[in-house]
């Protein structure tokens, strides 16, 4: 369940229709099949920037089964091990500024209390910077100087995060910022002077505050209107904040704010979210990230001018990450796309060279095998138009009819976007379409959209997901009578109420850590989520209020007896959001309905599957499962 909201039918003549751009007609093709390990050895990769003199990168990748922390010198590729763990993923943060020392961050087993480590690839062991026991750690940035690191954490509090300011010559800590009220810090000035501070009311509306540290005063940014407001640059001189703001529009927009006179005027606005802005270190460029109908589009601007400069161009590329290096002279770019996994690139702004410096798609598997997304529009069952992500087998027709999957994403609140996934590409290769629903409440399509299943979670935007099974069914190359439904944590929960709840419409289910148990769940939320309380029991109901009525109902684990279909559970055993006990007591519950029920437990996994052999085996007895229980039978000819 994403931390930032929550966790995680009509009858008559159904207008269904696509409104994805029409395409130069593609005649089927049998591709070459892969297997799930073929896809296992695509790499995952993301950059965490230069060094000092910006001939490496520091880049975390998942090569030997699990991330770890690699340096790649940018002249010839080539990468060299900072960290070799077999256990536990090491995700990394940065360079210590002015060293080849790595910061990289771990938690224990999936339970997701991370600590900050340094190491050098001499070390035969990292230090923990944050050697807090029971705590959640986070980086915050540097300050000016370089000297100090910044970190929240809850140790002194497991409810609040505090701001701690570390010396890095010895590592002290001291506090900046002492949190007693639930706030989230969100932006620190270059002179430490002013804390953006972010409070949640609902997860449509939010509280933004400035903190002046030297007076000790706290000025309100936002207001009483339902919106949200999130900081995103303070500029060195401590005049002008930006911030983003959907206050009085649909769509998310970046204001410009004068911190000395107060005055705030509007800087920049698209017809999709603005999703965040950064600056440069000297503010030579800042860029701007738009959420454009589920892919990302950054803007490159001239900080001092605001003008626009051409941004690199990568074929078919949906840009997953920007950093301008310290020198403002080079660009690191992660680029990736619905048929390849991201790619690092590095651009020079001098020569204009753009270089790719990782090759992340298996070479033994041809792209072109490989399903391309595409964004389709389906009308619902109360005429809404609900936006999803597509994948097409290529082998399929009316000839030679293929079984389908609607795809649930996590929240709620997420949301599906055009992007790389070996799960989906495995399943599509393997013959089953995909239709990723981004069901009423997915963000990125307005705030209206998005606050459309406060409430009524098991209703609407269940029946965005059965009116997307409608549409795959009018589609000439799909098996009718061959359509499940899939999905993890909130999207595991739409698998199984969907199941309970229109017992006659799926094949079968695939339930991914969902939650069973709603009651339950909202009662025992992580603790570091207390700042978020109230707006999750805003959104999805009070569980100690008479909202228990509606969230019991939308709870499966009350309505399994109405299960009649096959059900496959998978599930982490130290996740700490959708308890074990919620998965336990579903396979319990069906199988006593006399239904085929399978149960795959990862006893080193949390919310999430992050080791690569367990991603493997979730997807090899997921297609397993998916061939017995939905495939579509063969055609006898006579």
């Amino acid at each position: 369940m994403a931390t930032s909201r929550v966790l995680i039918l009509l009858s008559g003549v159904l207008l269904l229709h696509s409104c994805a751009t029409p395409e130069k007609k593609i005649e089927p093709r049998e591709p070459k099949q892969y297997t799930r390990e073929q896809l296992g050895n695509n790499i995952g990769v993301f950059a965490s920037g230069y060094n000092s003199d910006e001939t490496k990168v520091l880049i975390c990748d998942n090569r030997t089964g699990i991330y770890n922390a690699y340096l790649l010198n940018i002249s010839d590729t080539t990468t060299s091990a900072i960290t070799s763990s077999s256990k536990e993923s090491f995700f990394t943060v940065d360079f210590l500024p002015g060293t080849d020392k790595v910061l990289f961050s771990h938690d224990e087993g999936g339970n997701e209390n991370d600590h900050l480590y340094l190491k050098t690839g001499s070390d035969t062991t990292a230090k923990d910077l944050t050697p807090w026991a029971g705590s959640k750690n986070n980086f915050n940035g540097w300050s000016v100087d370089k000297k100090f690191m910044y970190v929240s954490s809850n140790r002194r509090d497991a409810k609040f995060f505090d701001l701690w300011k570390l010396d890095t010559a010895n590592w002290k800590a001291e506090l900046l910022y002492r949190n007693d009220s639930g706030y989230d810090v969100s932006g620190i000035s270059s002179t430490e002077r002013y804390l953006g501070l972010i409070k949640s009311i609902t997860t449509d509306k939010n509280e933004f505050y400035l903190y002046d540290r030297q007076k000790k005063t706290t000025t309100r940014i936002s207001n009483d209107h339902e919106a949200s407001w999130f900081p995103a640059a303070i500029e060195k001189n401590d005049s002008i904040m930006y911030y983003v703001t959907n206050d009085g529009n649909e769509f998310a927009y970046l204001v410009k704010y004068n911190i000395n006179s107060g005055k705030a005027e509007k800087y920049y606005e698209d017809k999709w979210d603005v999703a965040g802005m950064s600056l440069s270190e000297n503010e030579k460029y800042h860029t701007i990230t738009i959420n454009e109908d589920g892919k990302n589009k950054v803007l490159l601007f001239d900080h001092a001018g605001n003008a626009p400069i051409a941004f690199p161009g990568i074929a078919d590329g949906d840009v997953l990450g920007v950093q301008i290096s310290m020198s403002e002279k080079n660009m690191l770019i992660t680029v990736g796309s619905s048929t390849s996994p991201a790619d690092i690139y590095t651009y020079n702004f001098d020569s204009k060279e753009l270089k790719q410096l990782t090759s992340s798609l298996n070479k033994d598997v041809d792209r072109n095998d490989l399903a391309k997304a595409e964004v389709v529009r389906y009308k619902s069952f109360d005429g809404k138009d609900i936006p999803a992500i597509y994948y097409k087998p290529l082998n399929a027709s009316k000839e030679n009819k293929v079984g389908a999957l609607v795809f649930v994403h996590g929240g709620p609140g997420g949301q599906s976007r055009v992007g790389y996934s070996n799960t989906i590409q495995y399943l599509v290769n393997h013959g089953y379409a995909v239709l990723a629903v981004n069901n009423r409440g997915s963000s990125g399509y307005g705030k209206t959209f998005y606050k459309m299943d406060n409430k009524d979670h098991g209703n609407g935007d269940l029946k965005d997901c059965v009116w997307g099974k409608k549409w795959l069914t009018t589609q000439d190359y799909i098996d009718t009578n061959a359509i499940a439904i899939m999905g993890g944590s909130y999207g595991g929960n739409m698998v199984l109420n969907a199941l309970a709840k229109h017992p006659d419409e799926f094949k079968a289910g695939v339930n991914i850590f969902g939650v069973a148990n709603w009651l339950r769940t909202l009662r025992n939320i992580p603790p570091y989520w207390e700042s978020f309380r109230k707006a999750l029991y805003d959104e999805m109901g009070d569980p100690n209020t008479a909202d228990s009525v509606h969230l019991k109902d939308a709870s499966p684990l009350y309505n399994y007896q109405k299960i009649n279909k096959p059900l496959l559970v998978l599930q982490g055993a130290n996740d700490v959001r959708v308890l074990k006990v919620e998965s336990d007591e579903i396979v319990e519950g069906v199988k006593k309905n006399g239904v085929p029920v399978e149960y795959v437990l990862f006893p080193d996994e949390g919310h999430g599957f992050v080791k690569k052999q367990n991603q493997i085996e979730a997807d090899e007895k997921t297609l397993k499962f998916l061939d017995k229980y939905v495939r579509p039978k063969p055609v006898k000819m006579n």
